[in-house]
């Protein structure tokens, strides 16, 4: 599910529909950026001023759509080959468990661009910095269409993870330095636009084109797009001079607080055992369900689709039971995990929990976004950058997890390990109490 991004608003990892996540997250970034603003906003104020003056109308509104194909396509290249898992793992003769792992290896060099991006990207323009992610991604989709071995997949991962760490530590920051403060919210509604297309459409899509062009020819599908993209960067963002560097001490430094130390735990048990689930889904749908790849592809499509429920329901219930939604949300996904192995062998069974797990994935990022708003108000590009670290940590070491589960006991193990991760968030984070801002 993954998104992340820093600053104030920002760990997308499931969907909506295009109009309906624009909504939710215009009224999501409403509150993120009221709680914010008086910190975050007012050092970028002189800067974003001068690039809006140089570049207005439509011009800001092509940088924006920019970084929306951007988002679009990250999310594409992270999570499409969780539908492809099994022709990649037979074609590079490794298990299922071993691709699974080097999938999620990109969540190490997110972790780590993640926490240094704000200091590096200090010092250079914020343009130079964006279109040199999106060079990193499309050599790293490149790569992964020629990787001949276990290893050169590896490395093709570790450059996509750079980019994930760095955009997502960036993108909020930069909508708010590309667009007037009164259009903040409909730029970010736009831009996870892009997420929330992609991540309904990406898996099923991969699983149906890889059966009829082979894996590669998936991923070779995409590069153009991405070049696309690259020139449309070049064309459309504005120079955005460099700024204050953040060091890094001052993100590891937060975790000294109490309820930012819970909360964290709290983050990394529910996206580690979201993974350890969602990274294997194509194997258990294959050798415990015994689906077709039709039939792959619409239960992949029933699980995009899903978020459009879980993102906006979570919307509108966050006002006022954000806690009582962080709390219950891990829990409620963990039973629906093992309600996919009660359901194993039933096709319908088998949907109507996919659809489920779904929608409730989708909520939780939602959720912690806010959080994040409220429980590190006074340092959000630090508090972004720690929350964007400890989910591409806990999605490596989740899918890591899963994959040792699954290759040397059953799939069923593997589920069964991510829920028992998903409880224990949901225990961690209890009442709310423990992760509420000291007053």
């Amino acid at each position: 599910m993954s998104f992340t991004c820093d600053d104030t608003v920002g760990i997308i990892t499931d969907t909506g529909s295009a109009a309906v996540l624009t909504g939710t997250y215009e009224n999501a970034a409403h509150v993120v950026l009221d709680e914010l603003m008086p910190d975050g906003y007012e050092d970028a104020e002189a800067t974003s001023k001068t690039t809006q003056a140089a570049f207005t109308g439509w011009q800001l509104w092509s940088a924006v759509g920019s970084m929306t194909l951007c988002v679009a396509m990250l999310i594409a290249s992270e999570f499409m080959p969780v539908s492809l898992l099994t022709p990649i793992a037979e074609d590079l003769r490794a298990t299922s468990g071993m691709a699974g792992q080097a999938i999620s290896i990109s969540g190490l060099f997110a972790v780590v661009t993640s926490l240094f991006i704000a200091t590096i990207a200090g010092r250079i323009d914020r343009r130079h910095v964006l279109m040199g992610l999106t060079g990193l991604m499309l050599a790293s989709l490149i790569l992964i269409a020629e990787a001949s071995n276990f290893a050169m997949l590896m490395v093709a991962r570790a450059l996509l993870g750079v980019t994930i760490g760095g955009f997502w530590a960036l993108a909020t920051a930069t909508i708010m330095r590309l667009v007037p403060e009164e259009s903040v919210p409909k730029a970010l509604g736009v831009m996870y636009t892009g997420n929330a297309l992609a991540t309904t459409f990406a898996a099923p899509i991969g699983s149906y084109l890889g059966a009829i062009i082979g894996w590669r020819g998936v991923f070779w599908a995409l590069t153009p797009i991405v070049v696309v993209n690259l020139i449309w960067q070049w064309i459309s963002l504005p120079a955005m001079p460099p700024q204050a560097a953040q060091p890094v001490a001052k993100v590891f430094g937060l975790l000294k607080r109490r309820n930012v130390a819970f909360a964290m735990l709290g983050v990394m048990l529910t996206f580690a055992g979201a993974f350890a689930t969602f990274t294997y889904l194509r194997p258990f749908l294959e050798t415990y369900t015994l689906v077709s790849v039709p039939q792959l592809s619409m239960l992949l499509l029933g699980l995009g689709g899903a978020g459009f429920a879980g993102t906006y329901g979570a919307g509108m219930l966050l006002g006022r039971h954000m806690y009582s939604l962080l709390r219950w949300l891990p829990m409620a996904l963990s039973v629906v995990t093992l309600g996919l192995l009660a359901a194993g062998h039933i096709l319908w069974g088998v949907a109507v929990m996919m659809i489920a797990w779904g929608a409730l994935n989708s909520a939780i990022p939602v959720c912690w976004s806010t959080w994040l708003s409220k429980g590190i108000s006074d340092e959000p590009e630090s508090g972004g950058g720690l929350i964007v670290a400890a989910i591409q940590l806990s999605i490596m070491l989740g899918a890591a997890f899963g994959g040792l589960l699954l290759d040397h006991v059953s799939i069923a193990a593997t589920f069964i390990g991510g829920a028992i991760l998903l409880a224990l968030a949901s225990l961690i984070i209890g009442d709310g109490d423990r992760i509420k801002p000291l007053e």
